[in-house]
Order: structure tokens, then C-alpha cells, then sequence
């Protein structure tokens, strides 16, 4: 009896993993427009300064797809899910693959962006991008030609969305995107700097720090709303930002929510700290119940 148990839970194992697969998605044919002569290449390590794993030098930007397993009833929803790492690597995992695992099994179609990255001097991107910080002025400075470049990745990752909609049973008018920290400044390029035809539907900023000059940028006439979610005490000190941009889509008129916590720092993704904090991902479900982009 004990071995049949076994086998049966064994077997729930594998079924659990294999609807999880990645399918990977490259969004340029060949070389990507504006990189062509980039020559890193992409890798990936545990960061243990963000204590999670982290993928650095992509030049070669992709989707990593997480369909609505079998037996899960398909929403139409679809998210493209933009991880942090401050233009230096992506917290993968925290950011990224998890969330895509979570919100899948809840019926939405989710698509990880690798987004194209600063070039890493050193084996450890994450310090890397840490010491660049100490001159923050500076450092959005020299990383804006690159942000330019992961925001074409943005919109090129919801026109390949809503291209294949067919393909993954998605609803055109019910695609998104969510960010974490520099890939909120993705998720609000592709809504703030974007052609009317390839806006989102709705956007998530997750203690984001989008680029100053975004704050002067009109908001689209296109309903769009937005779930904004942050700590107070941000090691990064991004939370005026998440602040002032829920202000700006208030005074906009459009719908926007917002979740300031007091405690969690920066970069607290799908992670547990025993905070309520914890509950962020709970709270984005019930926001998009609400919207109408989950049933």
C-alpha cells in the first residue's frame, strides 16, 4: 500500500512539473535592432547578494512561456511578466519564473521577459550594479541607451502576444504587463512611450523606479489600469516614485490602486519575510478579479 501511495505522489510530481514547462520564444529574427554588435553572452548564477538567481548579459532578448496547464480553466488573460535587476541581471526567479507558475495555474497565460541588459564587467552582476548605484544620477545616465533598448523588448513582447493570440487562447483585449524595480521602467515605457496599437491593457509597477522624465509624459487616452505596490522602507528609496505615479493615473482619471507596506525593502518579489508584505500576490489576484482579467 505504501508503495502504491508512492507511486501515486511520484506521479502528481511529474504531472505538476511537466505543465509547467518552458516553451522559449525568441523575439527578433537574428540579431536584435540596436545590438547587433553586442558579443556577451547570456548566463545565469545564484546571486548571494539578492539570495536568488539572476541572469546577466542577455542580448538576445526571449520569452520563457508558462501556459494554462490542462485542467485549469483559461481565462484569455495573458501577462508579460518584466523582472528587476537594475539593467544588470534579472531576479529570475523571485521576479519572474514564480509568479509566471502561479499566476498559469490560476487560468493566465504568462510570458517571463529576458529583456537586453548593461553589459557585466565582473562575475558578480548583482554587486556590480550595486557599486554603479552609489551614483545613481550617473548611473541612469549611462544606462539609458540600454533601458531604451528593453523597452523595445517590452512592446515587441506584447505585439508577439497578441500576434499569437490564437495559439495560447488569449483574449487580445485582456493582454498586460507587470514589472519589479527596472522592469517596471519596461512595463510603464511600454504604456507611456508606445503606439496606441501595442499599448497594454493593464499594468502592475512592483517597487518600481521608472526614469524621472516618464513623470512629464502624458497618460494615454486608453483606459489602462494600473496596481502599483512597494515598501516604505526601500533600501533603493524608490517609493516617492511608486507614489507619484499612482498620483499621476489619479489625476488622469484613471483607475489605479495602491499598496505601500512599511516593511519589506526592495526587492521582495514572491519571497517570504514573514511580513504582511507577503501577502502583494494575493492582493494583484484580487485587483485583477476586480478589472475583470481573472474569473
Amino acid at each position: 500500500m505504501k508503495n502504491k501511495i508512492k507511486l501515486v505522489l511520484a506521479f502528481s510530481m511529474f504531472l505538476s512539473i511537466s505543465v509547467n514547462a518552458q516553451q522559449t520564444i525568441k523575439l527578433y529574427q537574428g540579431k536584435a535592432p540596436g545590438s547587433e554588435n553586442w558579443t556577451q553572452k547570456e548566463a545565469q548564477m545564484y546571486s548571494d547578494l539578492f539570495k536568488t538567481e539572476v541572469v546577466y548579459n542577455v542580448s538576445d532578448p526571449s520569452l520563457l512561456v508558462y501556459q494554462v496547464p490542462k485542467g485549469v480553466k483559461n481565462t484569455g488573460t495573458a501577462i508579460v511578466i518584466a523582472p528587476g535587476g537594475g539593467f544588470q541581471s534579472l531576479s529570475i526567479n523571485r521576479e519572474g519564473k514564480e509568479l509566471a507558475e502561479i499566476l498559469s495555474k490560476k487560468g493566465i497565460t504568462a510570458f517571463v521577459l529576458k529583456y537586453r541588459l548593461n553589459k557585466t564587467e565582473t562575475n558578480d552582476p548583482a554587486r556590480e550594479m550595486m557599486d554603479k548605484l552609489k551614483d545613481r544620477a550617473a548611473f541612469e545616465k549611462n544606462a539609458l541607451a540600454t533601458i531604451k533598448l528593453a523597452a523595445e523588448d517590452g512592446k515587441n513582447a506584447l505585439n508577439y502576444v497578441r500576434t499569437n493570440a490564437s495559439k495560447y487562447g488569449i483574449d487580445v483585449k485582456k493582454v498586460g504587463i507587470i514589472g519589479f524595480s527596472a522592469g517596471s521602467t519596461v512595463a510603464m515605457e511600454t504604456v507611456l512611450v508606445n503606439k496606441p496599437e501595442l499599448l497594454p491593457d493593464f499594468v502592475a509597477n512592483i517597487y518600481g523606479g521608472p526614469r524621472p522624465e516618464l513623470l512629464s509624459v502624458a497618460v494615454p487616452d486608453k483606459k489602462i489600469p494600473m496596481f502599483v505596490c512597494a515598501a516604505s522602507d526601500d533600501q533603493l528609496k524608490l517609493a516617492p516614485r511608486s507614489i507619484q505615479m499612482y498620483n499621476k493615473w489619479l489625476e488622469a482619471g484613471q483607475s489605479v490602486e495602491l499598496h505601500m507596506y512599511s516593511k519589506g525593502g526592495h526587492g521582495f518579489g514572491t519571497g517570504k519575510q514573514n511580513l504582511p508584505v507577503d501577502s502583494w500576490e494575493i492582493r494583484f489576484e484580487e485587483w485583477l478579479k476586480l478589472q475583470g482579467f481573472l474569473n
